[in-house]
């Protein structure tokens, strides 16, 4: 099978690999659709540990077509989607669900072999099945939509709520479509450019801003003066983050859905302190798959236009590059299998 490996840090092929047998306990699946992630340039770049050499590749869809077990076999011709994450299903943490707290997490995509193949071996535990009127590509996207509902479900958002989105990327433009979806109201969308913000107002934003051209917190404080219910960082950025303390309501909530690639940040507590914020982290969003998949099949959530390009495997050099430059109306690099 064709797969795209990463060797080394900065070492990228497109190789021919046997195709994998899945052990018991696993399916393998003959890969649909498979997205580039900001997450996989990371890997690339040798900013998050990795087992090299790796396959990349989280976000995908796909049928099953071999089993590791009996048991499982029923699986087998089902159009799916499922966890990347590999656990014991023992320890408390698993027996609680909380997957990604397990002391033996392994991440599909990043410790072993992902999607940017055309089969990947996948736990059973962790499928869910894609109904016929979700597309393979469109079912993809279902793993960055689960970061979001992850998200929005940490923050502890509610109909009615109002709220801030700073970053327009696929995970910021995802929380953007679930907060929408969920009733929440007068949603904001900052980002440092122009580039997606006028998505991000087809997608139902209330207000956008460009930050390096009108400043944030004086727009904030003329359209919200006491502050807003929920303010999410999708970026990671430092000066982003500390904007965030800064337009929650007193009381209101920040949470953190950017990753920071390992920098220590300066904050300033009595941000925190005086206005009782309540600031949670939400870097790990597990188990949200099934309900992705749900708010799809149901027409409450449509992001298929994410897709704005549909590549080959074959095509890897121009998916990645396209990920790395986003131009301008650029979302996501697909890898789409016939």
């Amino acid at each position: 099978m064709k797969a795209i490996v990463i060797k080394e840090p900065g070492c990228v092929a497109l190789e021919e690999k046997n195709i994998p047998e899945p052990p018991a306990g696993f399916v393998r699946v003959r890969v649909k659709a498979a997205a580039i992630c900001a997450t996989d340039l990371e890997i690339i770049d040798g900013n998050i540990p990795a087992g090299y050499p790796i396959t990349p590749g989280h976000e995908w869809s796909g049928i099953v077509d071999a089993a590791g077990s009996g048991e499982d076999s029923g699986w087998i011709g089902k159009r799916v989607v499922g966890s990347n994450d590999v656990v014991c299903l023992k320890c408390d943490a698993c027996r609680k669900g909380e997957w990604r707290y397990c002391s033996d997490f392994e991440e599909i995509g990043f410790k072993r072999d992902g999607a940017y193949a055309e089969y990947v071996i996948v736990p059973a535990y962790g499928l869910c099945e894609l109904p016929e009127k979700v597309s393979f590509v469109h079912g993809a996207l279902c793993e960055p939509l689960g970061v979001a509902l992850g998200t929005l479900e940490k923050a502890g958002a509610g109909f009615g709520d109002t709220l801030v989105i700073i970053g327009a990327g696929s995970i910021g433009l995802c929380i953007l479509a679930a907060a929408r979806a969920m009733g929440m109201r007068e949603i904001v969308v900052a980002a440092s450019t122009e580039k997606r913000l006028k998505i991000a107002k087809q997608m139902g934003a209330a207000y956008v801003f460009a930050m390096n051209e009108r400043n944030l917190e004086e727009e904030m404080k003329r359209l919200r003066p006491k502050g807003t219910d929920i303010v999410i960082d999708a970026t990671g950025i430092e000066s982003c983050i500390q904007q965030s303390l800064r337009l929650a309501r007193k009381g209101g909530t920040v949470a953190l859905a950017g990753y920071g690639r390992g920098k220590i940040m300066k904050i300033r507590m009595d941000d925190i302190h005086i206005h009782n914020l309540r600031v949670v982290g939400a870097g790990n969003n597990w188990n949200q798959h099934k309900k992705a998949v749900e708010m799809m099949a149901g027409g409450l959530i449509n992001i298929e236009h994410f897709a704005t390009d549909q590549i080959s495997l074959d095509e890897y050099e121009k998916g990645l590059d396209l990920a790395r430059r986003r131009p301008e109306g650029f979302l996501k690099a697909v890898f789409v299998h016939e």
